[in-house]
């Protein structure tokens, strides 16, 4: 049996709400995209392409991913666990640049529908996320993972808890 290896970098995570805090969640995601600010280590993880600037608006997300054969599940095709990773990070960062500064967000809930597989050598693919609604608690946001033809591999919706400061008493 064969082995392979591979090894990457990723930049500090290092979460300084000082220097954040003040960001709306578009703003910190714009700032993640021109390089201001580090992006998440799952991205570097997974080989994601961190969203291009353009590609950062308000309610939209999108990234991207070229599927490769450390994603294989053991019958030889990219693992659901990689679809639902990046599909949660675009429509949890679609939902996030609609949050004004200081407020958070957790995901809720997921439900990914798998269409087609991925197989290393396949095209690049784009997760696409677009805010659906936002309300005080909840946002609710859909996703698709699509190649550049248009080809649809998987879709998936969200629900995101928001998470607001606590008001002074």
């Amino acid at each position: 049996m064969s082995e392979r290896t591979r090894t990457y970098t990723w930049p500090d995570p290092a979460f300084d709400p000082e220097r954040i805090g003040h960001l709306t969640g578009l703003e910190y995601l714009q700032a993640i995209a021109r390089g201001e600010l580090p992006s998440a280590p799952i991205g570097a993880t997974l080989g994601m392409e961190m969203p291009r600037l353009e590609e950062v608006t308000e309610g939209r997300v999108v990234f991207r991913l070229r599927p490769q054969e450390f994603h294989y599940n053991p019958i030889g095709s990219v693992h659901g666990g990689v679809y639902a990773t990046i599909l949660d990070s675009a429509v949890g960062c679609a939902i996030h640049t609609m949050l004004p500064a200081g407020v958070a967000y957790t995901t809720l809930e997921l439900k990914v529908n798998y269409i087609r597989p991925l197989l290393a050598g396949g095209p690049e693919v784009q997760a696409i996320g677009e805010v659906i609604s936002i309300t005080r608690q909840t946002g609710v946001a859909e996703g698709r993972l699509v190649d550049s033809e248009g080809k649809l591999y998987a879709h998936a919706t969200t629900t995101c808890l928001i998470m607001r400061p606590s008001r002074e008493k």
